[in-house]
């Protein structure tokens, strides 16, 4: 077991553990750092491994004054870059966390030694995640039973029901503006075009049963982002890392490995 320090940085409450060269680890929309539990003590031991917890998700505050966007997101990740000191990190980013890290590569390259993408698309999520269908659920059902029903629609049918509980009661703990405010900002982002334009090792990694964001979506990243290698997880939805983390870090090591053979 690694201990995991808590660093605020800006608007965010930022689990760090392990040494060595630094692996970011960004959660989804109303997700929280803990979705990557199952990764810490697999990488602590030969990286720096940095949870950021988004403003307004998790732990972290979510002060009415500041905007809850994906160029917001990708400000506070530039923040914590300078404050950390950090340089040629590997920068992953599950759902929106991966929009966020595709944003951030495109206008940072130089300062990653990699990407990874998982569970994401350049633009567009599926009816779960569009943006008139998730105010609709919060106008009906109220923000935290909205978010719990996406969270219990990310996860294969084979997964334990104690570990969709944990996740319902993660998601509850985003307040109902700032999930409407980053769901809003998350229907207008479009990278189709600049992907084709990005010079960064990448890894596309999906779970074989997503319905939040079909396989589909992740070979036409694939396909866009030049050299990139694809990693499909079997049995696993939206979250594989905590459906099925062995096959998950096993893949994403697979894919760290090949880098230092460059």
């Amino acid at each position: 077991m690694f201990d995991v320090q808590t660093i605020q940085s800006g608007d965010m409450l930022v689990r760090v553990s392990g040494a060595g060269a630094p692996l970011i680890l960004l959660h989804g929309y109303t997700t929280t750092a803990e979705f990557w539990r199952e990764q810490v003590d697999a990488f602590s031991a030969g990286y720096r491994v940095i949870r950021p917890n988004l403003p307004g998700h998790g732990i972290s505050p979510s002060p009415k004054q500041r905007a809850y966007t994906i160029d917001a997101f990708v400000a506070d990740l530039e923040h914590m870059f300078e404050q950390f000191e950090l340089r040629d990190a590997v920068l992953v980013g599950l759902s929106m966390g991966g929009v966020i890290a595709q944003q951030f590569a495109l206008k940072h390259p130089a300062r990653l030694r990699a990407l990874a993408v998982v569970d994401t698309t350049s633009h567009g999520f599926g009816p779960d995640v569009q943006v008139d269908n998730v105010f609709s659920a919060i106008d009906r059902l109220g923000v935290v039973a909205a978010s719990q029903q996406v969270a219990r629609r990310s996860f294969s049918p084979s997964t334990p029901a104690a570990l969709i509980h944990w996740a319902e009661q993660e998601v509850a703990q985003t307040p109902e503006f700032v999930a409407r405010e980053a769901v809003a900002s998350l229907g207008t982002i479009d990278n189709h075009t600049a992907l084709a334009q990005l010079d960064v090792p990448t890894l596309v990694m999906v779970g074989g049963e997503d319905r939040i964001t079909p396989l589909v979506e992740s070979r036409k990243l694939n396909a866009l982002i030049r050299g990139s290698q694809l990693e499909i997880i079997e049995h696993a939805a939206h979250f594989p890392m905590l459906e099925q983390p062995e096959a998950f870090n096993h893949a994403l090591k697979r894919f760290l490995d090949s880098l230092s053979q460059h």
